[in-house]
């Protein structure tokens, strides 16, 4: 496909959160359809799970849609087969800690003997999980911005910054999924603010990705970025709390911005259409 921006000042960033293609019992949803009805120049994909014996489901979007796919992983676990007790809900009864997980992520922080002797954990496929950013547009370079794990998460965090050509401009796109502040990820969100006030200085710029957090405390820990969406993204099915947000810096103007409607993951896709200012650099 040919990059819609490629001569305008216009275009589009979405975040995306797949939950490794899977609902809550393991049952896989066609991530590509998702992704092509999101229609994105620049798509972040949180949850992008990577198996051992396989294409990512991000280099899957990437060849099937035109676009080019930035992978980084951020821990190693398992994907389990679906749940023959599935039943028509996401999954059992919001079970996040027990065996019966469809994502199980070990390689920071093993799990307890329960899960490991569990029939469902020693079926599961092994892989990794991570981030990824996918563009339509020309890329003029990457860079990861490690920001450690914290001691009760099971997975590294970064953020994979992708910097694209608009127009005759370059706009640095990051894409992150942040630890819970649960965890301590206010420490994270600090240190992402610095080192992006380091990268992007004025220059214009999109922060993507699943926060783990709402929006106020989110402006409020990165100081300078301006929320494009305001709207409720989780849980899909009845979303109460915005968690997946896109944020934009400098000469960045928001045209329109949208929560899209449910999939089959347990976040809803944020889609931002954006412009790029007379103040912006070259």
């Amino acid at each position: 496909m040919v990059a819609r921006a490629a001569a305008t000042s216009t275009f589009v960033v979405a975040t995306y959160n797949l939950h490794a293609g899977v609902d809550g019992w393991g049952r896989p949803f066609d991530v590509v359809a998702a992704c092509r009805s999101v229609d994105a120049d620049v798509l972040v994909l949180e949850e992008n799970w990577a198996p051992d014996d396989g294409p990512s489901l991000a280099a899957q979007v990437a060849s099937t849609l035109g676009y080019r796919a930035y992978e980084h992983a951020l821990a190693g676990g398992r994907l389990a087969r679906p749940d023959p007790a599935a039943d028509d809900r996401w999954m059992r009864s919001f079970d996040w800690r027990g065996a019966s997980h469809a994502i199980y992520l070990d390689s920071e922080r093993p799990y307890g003997g329960k899960v490991r002797a569990s029939r469902r954990f020693a079926d599961a496929a092994q892989g990794r999980w991570g981030i990824a950013v996918l563009s339509r547009l020309p890329v003029d370079g990457t860079e990861v911005i490690e920001l450690g794990r914290l001691a009760r998460d099971r997975a590294r965090r970064a953020a994979l910054v992708v910097s694209v050509g608009v127009g005759d401009r370059t706009v640095c796109v990051i894409g992150t999924h942040m630890s819970h502040i649960t965890y301590g990820a206010p420490r994270q969100f600090l240190r992402l603010h610095r080192r992006l006030r380091a990268k992007v200085r004025d220059d214009p710029a999109v922060l993507a990705g699943d926060m783990n957090l709402w929006g106020p405390p989110v402006t409020a820990l990165l100081r300078g970025w301006r929320r494009a969406v305001r709207a409720k993204t989780w849980p899909a099915w009845r979303p109460h709390s915005h968690v997946d947000h896109v944020l934009v810096h400098g000469a960045l103007e928001v045209v329109g911005g949208e929560v899209l409607a449910m999939t089959e993951s347990d976040h809803r896709p944020v889609r931002v259409s954006l412009r790029l200012g007379t103040g912006a650099s070259k």
